[in-house]
């Protein structure tokens, strides 16, 4: 009779165990996956982004993009009765641990931000979409979007500094840091010509959709990094180091489905077909599900940009 009741206690508290494991496991896969996330700041309404991500069976990781700066790892996420909590040590403001908190409710993450420097901030954010695209795309015929004469069709990152981009000689120039330049018309799914032109030790940014680093550097010699030349600034790391040296025109051509890109540099194909995982540092907004412009970096250093041209679905 012991042994009976002592193997019927067994049994229960193996079921009790799995019963809790499961939960466990079913909490946390409400949590798993990307977010597009808003950040109230000093006035404004600025993007960011998580990713929360399972490693083993016990742990969650994850990476985080703030406003600005590259995607930085986060060796631990916590997360229990929906609430999420992560610290990560400063990339280049402030001295201390930032600080992330949010509560999940109704699929939609709530929480405040301590920033590196002890600023807190609110935020909000939602499931990123996947932006899967299912049918073939038969392309359009390319058009110019820089008349090479004046700005038409362009506008100004921050209305309240004074814009320091001007067209001269059929090329689009940024003569000193300052405003980031951006297009009027908005795109979906693209085919991008561009090509660029930079002192030595410069830097620059061609942002896919206002979302989406491309990034402009002077690389030339260096191995290829994600930050590098050609990278998806923080996500993507190019196969090869395609820059020419500064002060030499660097062609690319972009193409942008969904999340899906590829880029071809000085005609060599260094990033085939890869999924951008979510925004980059610097984006226009976290708004992925909709349609956004070519955004052109102004606020780093001395650039050249001509013959952008672009290609939609028809």
């Amino acid at each position: 009779m012991y042994n009976h009741l002592k193997n019927k206690l067994k049994i229960h508290t193996i079921i009790f165990f799995l019963l809790a494991f499961i939960a466990v496991a079913q909490n946390k896969k409400e949590i798993i996956g990307k977010w597009d996330l808003e950040v109230a700041m000093n006035g404004k309404i600025l993007p960011s982004w998580l990713q929360v991500k399972q490693s083993g069976t016990k742990a969650l990781v994850g990476y985080f993009v703030a406003h600005n700066g590259s995607a930085r790892p986060i060796s631990e996420v916590f997360y229990h009765d929906g609430i999420l909590d992560f610290s990560i040590p400063p990339q280049f403001d402030g001295y201390n641990d930032m600080h992330f908190q949010g509560i999940l409710s109704n699929g939609i993450l709530k929480g405040t931000i301590l920033s590196s420097e002890g600023d807190s901030y609110s935020f909000s954010g939602v499931p990123a979409p996947k932006l899967i695209r299912n049918t073939e795309i038969k392309w359009g015929k390319a058009s110019s979007i820089f008349n090479g004469i004046n700005l038409e069709g362009w506008h100004f990152s921050d209305k309240k500094e004074i814009n320091q981009w001007i067209a001269e000689d059929g090329l689009l120039k940024n003569p000193k840091s300052g405003v980031n330049l951006i297009s009027n018309n908005l795109y979906n799914d693209f085919k991008l010509h561009i090509e660029v032109r930079y002192p030595k030790g410069s830097n620059s940014g061609i942002y896919l959709r206002g979302r989406y680093e491309v990034q402009i550097e002077d690389s030339y010699g260096s191995d290829p990094e994600s930050i590098l030349f050609g990278g998806i600034y923080g996500f993507l790391t190019p196969n090869e180091m395609a820059a020419n040296p500064a002060g030499q025109w660097q062609i690319f051509d972009i193409t942008l489905i969904g999340r899906r890109v590829s880029i071809i540099a000085n005609g060599k194909p260094i990033i085939i077909d890869q999924i951008i995982p979510g925004i980059t540092g610097g984006a226009i907004d976290s708004k992925e599900s909709m349609a956004g412009p070519i955004m052109l970096q102004g606020d780093h250093g001395k650039v050249e940009y001509r013959n952008i041209k672009i290609q939609q679905p028809k």
